[in-house]
């Protein structure tokens, strides 16, 4: 088999996959089931708790492998764990990229961790809200001069948060590259599901993306980067730019 048939084999199981609903049902009973055990905090990246589901690092990977951006910008630090598995695809990449993380609060523990990281080098580190003008305009003074960049939303999850980064960030991206908005399955997830937290269904990062893209013609919901997954906290939430 050549390789052009095997990657053709792949994109077609992957899409009769995910469009099999008993398989898609079962995957979303093992989520709900695996969630009340906060299964996604049991993996770390180089030493930061990374907190993601590993379909979605493999698939982030495979975007920044495929972009080979020199900017990322992620909105949502926690540990760190994301933003050092971003710092590592830079330096395989062997470029002057940098990742630009930015959450409300960098705990001083985590800024430590960060800052004494092998790959601190790779990272710049801004505390603000991801949607107040001052912390918009410290990310794009950082970007400026970059080339090629990904972006990743992964802070407050209530859709007008969302949306507001969505308008915000993705001007940063251009045609070829992605905006990735995670935890979009929280639609998906029973009415309720998150008592203690402001999103919940009709109110999440799923919304927020359909709202955006119905204004927005620069992206498109890239099923071919979803579809191979299956297990993943971003259904709908693989955006591909398709213009500049």
């Amino acid at each position: 088999m050549t390789r052009p048939e095997f990657y053709d084999e792949c994109r077609r199981n992957a899409a009769d996959m995910a469009a099999d609903s008993h398989v898609r049902k079962l995957t979303m009973e093992w989520i709900l089931a695996t969630q009340r055990y906060k299964y996604t905090y049991n993996f770390r990246w180089l030493g930061r708790p990374i907190i993601q589901l590993p379909p979605d690092i493999i698939a982030l990977q495979e975007i920044i492998w495929d972009v080979k951006p020199d900017l990322i910008v992620e909105t949502g630090v926690a540990h760190g764990g994301s933003a050092v598995f971003f710092a590592s695809q830079l330096e395989l990449l062997k470029n002057d990229g940098i990742v630009v993380a930015v959450d409300i609060e960098i705990r001083p523990d985590n800024r430590a961790a960060l800052e004494n990281h092998p790959l601190a080098h790779r990272l710049r580190l801004v505390e603000g809200s991801s949607i107040d003008a001052s912390t918009i305009a410290e990310v794009k003074a950082l970007a400026k001069n970059r080339k090629r960049a990904v972006v990743v939303l992964d802070s407050n999850h209530t859709h007008a948060h969302v949306l507001e980064e969505l308008r915000s960030y993705s001007p940063l991206v251009k045609a070829g590259s992605y905006v990735v908005v995670l935890d979009t399955i929280i639609e998906d997830f029973p009415a309720g599901t998150f008592p203690d937290r402001p999103w919940d269904k009709g109110d999440n990062p799923k919304t927020a993306v359909h709202a955006f893209l119905a204004d927005n013609d620069r992206f498109i919901i890239d099923k071919e980067r979803e579809n191979p997954l299956l297990m993943t906290v971003a259904p709908d939430g693989y955006l591909k730019c398709i213009r500049d």
